[in-house]
């Protein structure tokens, strides 16, 4: 560490200038300094020069590579046997606006967004990007060290730095405490080990606005009210934590990814909550802050937009602000034009569902000339251990090859269910006068359920050739799934070591690798990012398609529902006591009904025909209500 500071003060000193457009990434998780014979050193021509451009010590846990020393030659990069180092470019127009970095050649961010009183930041980029990290700086739980980690400058420095802007303002009153941040952390999963007592004993602890009962009612919360926080569900465990940080006094509430374990209905009312908190303001004051990784709530609930790039795990760069229209289609094109930068080599557009289904038909399986299957009328009752029942009734259906029919509803309606019924985990009951169940039709499955437990010891390229090998070993299955999902860069960690969203790449890839008649895919999207939805939704359907098989999809996600559609199931009635999973029904017909539920409207974006849910009670909302027309198609 001294080495390396020393030799960053002496590239300052010296106006190291091009040091400042290059960094230098070691992955703490993959670089094992003593199970290899350190090539990155030895291959280093800087080193065979006698400097100290990476450095390796007998007690070393990593090495560390000297930014201002190295010159980019990318050796070390290509002789490493953990694939644990990363030399990347920086634009030339970020050498001055590192905001933090949390140590030698690991992350930085460069800038920060800016909220506006009385309005809705939203931010949208991929995992690792920096969206977190910014949160906690203007939270004031995290320090900026302006890239400085060595010697981390006062807050007189800081605050230098930001003259001139309105951050600068911003961070003087958090200082003099006029400014009260409260920040929804993004896993809820932790909430249970961190606090104790009953969901409406701690809500009414915290409540300084005086809405503690409106709030419990709108985020659905009044059934668990005197339950423990330890014995909720993921969804009731999202609506708490949205329900503690609204119900607070503060000038700032910040909400990490509010829609996770909801459902579509729960989102819209977790983004209209996350709007209320703003209603009461009269002093237009209160700043609200969302990252969101649900491009369609994203647009709901936010005012303006601003963007993160950059190399995930490496560095994040934010943008200027931008209207969420122009925002979110700067975030899905890559390109972003007040710049003249492009940080994706390919556009996420929504128009290529009939490109692929196209190419399906020239193959020489017409839509006419597909076989089907159906499944008869069915019912099923689930007793809990508390002993209450839950009845779903599936109303008779079929499907054809090359076609994915989407479910949709909410949470507790039975779609995971009506999934196992397929799968042959979950059997129907016996209809009144007869001695067997109905019968699915025989076909075989390949299942991915909701939640994915990783048991498997070894690594993923170990239990892909155990689970997969046909399909791991084929080089179409490589390029047209393992490539765009990014197994590779995975294949050396070990299963259990995963994040959710690894996690999640990893089962779609084992799922689609197995030899099946019909795909069952339960909720694809969850753990991913914005931009991993939209690849996982293009790598399901071009899959499915070409493959000439059938998909079963439960999705929450309604950018990804609506691109992966052909046909939907819509589910009604009460949910968690008695439902009706409808006949499939065509995209447009289904989707209006679905809709007209949950009281929104949808357009298309002109120009990437990415849905758009319209604001409540627009002038656009109501023209389409009116009309009856919730799912529009064109714009």
């Amino acid at each position: 560490m001294a080495a390396h500071a020393a030799a960053a003060a002496g590239a300052r000193q010296h106006g190291g200038e091009d040091a400042k457009l290059r960094i230098a990434i070691v992955n703490n998780d993959k670089c094992k300094p003593k199970k290899c014979r350190q090539e990155c050193r030895r291959s280093c021509p800087i080193v065979r020069q006698g400097k100290e451009c990476i450095e390796v010590t007998p007690t070393s846990k990593i090495a560390i590579i000297s930014e201002a020393l190295c010159i980019g030659c990318g050796l070390c990069v290509k002789k490493c046997p953990f694939e644990a180092i990363s030399i990347i470019n920086l634009p030339s127009n970020l050498s001055s606006e590192t905001t933090h970095r949390y140590g030698p050649n690991a992350f930085k961010l460069h800038r920060l967004p800016m909220p506006r009183p009385g309005e809705v930041l939203g931010l949208v980029g991929t995992n690792g990007i920096g969206k977190s990290t910014a949160l906690k700086v203007l939270a004031d739980k995290l320090k900026p060290n302006l890239g400085e980690f060595a010697a981390p400058p006062t807050w007189e420095e800081i605050l230098k730095h930001f003259r001139g802007s309105e951050l600068q303002g911003y961070f003087t009153k958090l200082l003099d405490k006029k400014l009260k941040a409260v920040i929804k952390i993004q896993y809820v999963d932790s909430i249970p080990r961190a606090i104790k007592g009953t969901v409406g004993k701690l809500v009414k602890r915290l409540d300084g606005r005086g809405v503690r009962e409106e709030m419990l009612t709108k985020l659905q919360l009044d059934h668990v009210a005197d339950r423990e926080v330890e014995l909720l569900s993921g969804g009731e465990l999202q609506r708490f934590a949205i329900c503690v940080v609204a119900v607070q006094d503060a000038q700032v509430y910040m909400f990490d990814e509010p829609s996770s374990y909801l459902d579509i209905k729960q989102r819209l009312i977790a983004g209209r909550v996350i709007r209320d908190v703003l209603a009461d303001d009269t002093s237009g004051s209160k700043y609200v802050i969302c990252v969101e990784h649900d491009l369609a709530v994203l647009d709901y609930l936010s005012d303006f937009i601003c963007c993160l790039y950059g190399v995930p795990g490496a560095y994040g760069v934010v943008t200027m602000p931008f209207s969420v229209r122009e925002g979110i289609n700067i975030f899905l094109a890559g390109y972003v034009p007040t710049e003249n930068l492009r940080f994706r080599d390919e556009a996420l557009t929504f128009k290529v569902s009939t490109a692929i289904e196209d190419a399906a038909e020239a193959s020489g399986d017409a839509m006419a000339s597909r076989a089907a299957a159906t499944w008869p009328d069915m019912t099923t009752t689930l007793v809990s251990k508390s002993g209450s029942k839950f009845i779903l009734h599936v109303e008779s259906g079929s499907f054809s090859t090359s076609e994915i029919i989407v479910l949709l509803g909410e949470n507790g309606t039975g779609k995971t269910t009506f999934v196992k019924m397929l799968a042959g985990k979950q059997v129907a009951d016996i209809p009144e006068g007869e001695t067997e169940p109905p019968e699915v039709a025989g076909f075989e499955v390949s299942f991915k359920p909701q939640k994915i437990a990783p048991k498997f010891p070894g690594t993923v390229q170990e239990l892909l050739l155990r689970r997969i090998p046909k399909a791991f070993g084929n080089s179409t299955f490589q390029t047209n799934v393992c490539k765009p999902l990014k197994i590779d860069p995975i294949r050396d960690q070990r299963v259990q070591n995963l994040s959710g969203g690894e996690l999640q790449r990893v089962a779609l890839a084992m799922t689609l690798g197995k030899p099946a008649d019909v795909y069952l895919i339960d909720e694809p999207s969850a753990y991913l990012d914005s931009e991993q939805r939209i690849v996982a939704a293009k790598v399901i359907k071009r899959y499915i398609l070409n493959a000439k098989r059938t998909g079963f999809i439960v999705e929450h996600d309604f950018i990804m529902a609506t691109y992966l559609a052909d046909r939907v199931i819509v589910y009604e009635g009460k949910p968690g006591i008695e439902c009706t999973a409808t006949s499939p029904q065509a995209l447009f017909s289904g989707m209006n009904r679905f809709l007209e539920q949950l009281e929104i409207t949808f357009r298309r974006d002109p120009e990437n025909y990415r849905p758009r849910i319209n604001k409540y009670n627009s002038v656009k909302d109501s023209e389409q209500k009116k009309a009856g027309t919730y799912f529009f198609m064109d714009d």
